[in-house]
Order: C-alpha cells, then sequence, then structure tokens
C-alpha cells in the first residue's frame, strides 16, 4: 500500500509507522509503538551486558634478584588472579646496571610461567620495554 494509506491507519490506531528496511524497493514498513520499542531494545542490551565477563589485568611486579619465598608469594597471588579469571601481567623492572642481565629475568620469567602452566598459558611472550622485561598469562578455559 501507499505511504499515505499506511501512515493514516497508523494515526488510527495511535501508533508509529516505522521503516524497517528503507533500502528495498518499495520501502518494507511497520506498524507499532516505537517508544516500546526502543524500551525492549534497551532492556535487551543491558541483559547482554550482565552476561558479559569483564576481564581485568593485574599486574605483579617483580626484581631479577628476587628471593624464593617472595617469588613463591607472588605465585601465590598469580594464581589467584587466574583462578578469579583475570589476565596478569608479570613485570620485571631493571634498576641500574641489572639491565645488563636480562638473560637471567627472561629465566625468572620462563619459571614462572612454568610454574603457571596449570592455570593459565601465556598470552604475549616475554619482551623487554625500556627498563622493563613484560609478559602477559591468560588463564585456561
Amino acid at each position: 500500500m501507499s505511504a499515505k494509506e499506511a501512515y493514516k491507519i497508523a494515526q488510527e490506531r495511535h501508533l508509529d509507522l516505522v521503516k524497517i528496511a528503507p533500502q528495498a524497493n518499495p520501502p518494507v514498513c511497520k506498524l507499532m509503538d516505537f517508544g516500546k520499542y526502543r524500551y525492549e531494545l534497551s532492556k535487551r542490551e543491558k541483559e547482554a551486558k550482565k552476561k558479559q565477563k569483564i576481564i581485568n589485568v593485574k599486574e605483579i611486579r617483580m626484581s631479577p634478584t628476587i628471593e624464593d619465598h617472595d617469588f613463591g608469594v607472588k605465585l601465590k597471588s598469580a594464581i589467584k588472579f587466574l583462578k578469579e579469571g583475570n589476565k596478569v601481567k608479570v613485570t620485571i623492572r631493571f634498576r641500574g646496571r641489572e639491565a645488563a642481565h636480562t638473560s637471567l629475568a627472561e629465566d625468572l620469567l620462563k619459571r614462572f610461567a612454568n610454574e603457571l602452566n596449570e592455570y593459565g598459558v601465556i598470552e604475549k611472550a616475554p619482551n623487554i620495554e625500556g627498563r622493563n622485561l613484560m609478559m602477559v598469562l591468560t588463564p585456561k578455559s
């Protein structure tokens, strides 16, 4: 039917005439309460947001000369973060001449990743950015 007739019917029924597919030939329109339609859409979007899981990135900082007990404490906190479903960014900060011994820090990160292989996997391999050596771990699904 013509757009004028459809608009007239919409006015009689106290509804809105909404174009569903304006590119079609002829354009496809629908009679509906547009306010109610927008409300339903926002309701669906809110439900979808509730079902999404927010993943945070937690950071653990160490030095290349970390002691065994401190390493264990950092490991426990990383396990807790991975169990909660968060990503873990492990950073080793170099101070002074420590930057000359990056191989020790890389071994430390490999050891850290091996200890956590039950709980997470390496997403981003260890790489140097400035005076830091970083690695990112994600929880296993």
